[in-house]
């Protein structure tokens, strides 16, 4: 099971309303250096991998919304499709496409252990928690 990482300049980032989180458009990126969830504040901060032989990376949002106080956004499974070989990656994260200032702000990145190269006609399914929800916020 891979492991959920959140990047600290993500919570002061919700703070200041860089986010909206239910309109935005969220992205995954692939990278096989690990980020650094001290510093690392927005996309042009981590090593990506080329994209050139993968489907699209834009993420669907399922719900956005609280109960009882409680914050959780849910996100659709993304299935990644190579159409030639991609990788290796072992981080996979997500971060917002939409704001400007700051220009594409990291959310969170998964670590998966190990790397992953896909070839040609592979997928990848990214498993956001249907559950449970991608974040909960209390």
């Amino acid at each position: 099971m891979a492991t959920y990482v959140k990047f600290q300049q993500f919570v002061e980032d919700v703070a200041h309303g860089v986010h909206d989180l239910e309109t935005d458009q969220l992205v995954v990126f692939l990278t096989n250096t690990a980020p650094t969830v001290a510093t690392d504040a927005v996309i042009a901060d981590i090593t990506e991998i080329s994209y050139t032989n993968l489907s699209s990376r834009n993420i669907t949002t399922t719900s956005s919304a609280h109960t009882t106080g409680t914050y959780k956004l849910t996100l659709t499974d993304l299935v990644l499709t190579a159409s030639g070989s991609v990788g290796p990656f072992r981080y996979v994260g997500v971060y917002n496409d939409t704001p400007a200032t700051p220009l594409d702000p990291l959310i969170q990145y998964y670590d998966y252990g190990s790397a992953v190269t896909m070839a040609n006609g592979e997928t990848f399914t990214v498993d956001f928690d249907g559950t449970n929800g991608f974040l909960t916020i209390a």
